[in-house]
């Protein structure tokens, strides 16, 4: 649900692959036993649980990625960065430090730590145990996607999370396409075809006109924000 998690989850992915498109060099840090892992981590609140790695060390996750984050950072000082990788890379320094330190510090920024202190209060408040049916339901409130009554988007109008966009600005990306990649064709082809009332279906790919002619245009790069083909099917309408 956090804002914020989503930015850094994107934020360092993006970073990972500049330097793995770059020859970086970073250091294997491959899992022996990927799905344990996860699971053991997901499981250790304190961020100090050992995990075996494909070459027989074991370490815990929060030394995993500030491995990552050292390579990072020395990336960044060799190569520079885009203002919001830049941004990206010291968000993911301030989480670590956090993690490190006192992970229930990042009640803003972490969902995980963001529910469990709603969880805690929540049963502190009631003094109920941590199995009891209403502490489930909370849980679950929490990732309720309906911004009027999901606990996250509570949270987030009295200001208790950290956000990355405005409410305006997500009002806008539904209407309007990013104008860089391919989603700009998309838009402008649902756009059109919609004003047209003509049957239509689209997926990541392919545009799609479900007449007897049943035209489609293949969109395969996602970085192509201009295309005569579709330029010509939104023309045909």
């Amino acid at each position: 649900m956090s804002e914020y998690v989503t930015f850094l989850k994107v934020g360092t992915t993006a970073l990972l692959l500049q330097m793995l498109e770059a020859d970086f060099p970073i250091r294997d840090m491959s899992l022996e036993n990927p799905i344990r892992a996860i699971r053991d981590i997901s499981h250790d609140l304190d961020c100090k649980r050992q995990v075996r790695l494909a070459n027989g060390r074991e370490m815990s996750a929060l030394d995993v990625q500030k491995e990552y984050l050292d390579r990072a950072t020395k990336f960044s000082e060799t190569y520079g960065l885009p203002p919001l990788l830049e941004k990206a890379l010291g968000m993911w320094q301030h989480v670590l430090r956090g993690l490190e330190k006192d992970p229930l510090s990042l009640s803003r920024e972490l969902d995980w730590v963001t529910k469990l202190t709603l969880i805690e209060q929540f049963r502190e408040r009631h003094d109920l145990p941590l199995g009891h049916p209403r502490v489930a339901l909370v849980d679950l409130a929490y990732h309720d996607v309906n911004t009027r009554r999901g606990l996250y988007y509570l949270l987030a109008r009295r200001g208790r999370v950290d956000r990355i966009v405005t409410d305006e600005d997500i009002a806008r990306a539904v209407q309007e396409a990013p104008q860089t990649t391919r989603a700009r064709l998309r838009g402008e082809f649902i756009r059109a075809a919609k004003r047209k009332k003509r049957d239509f279906t689209v997926d990541w790919v392919h545009l799609k006109l479900n007449d007897q002619a049943q035209r489609t245009v293949l969109c395969k790069d996602p970085f192509r924000s201009h295309d005569q083909r579709v330029d010509k099917l939104i023309e045909s309408l």
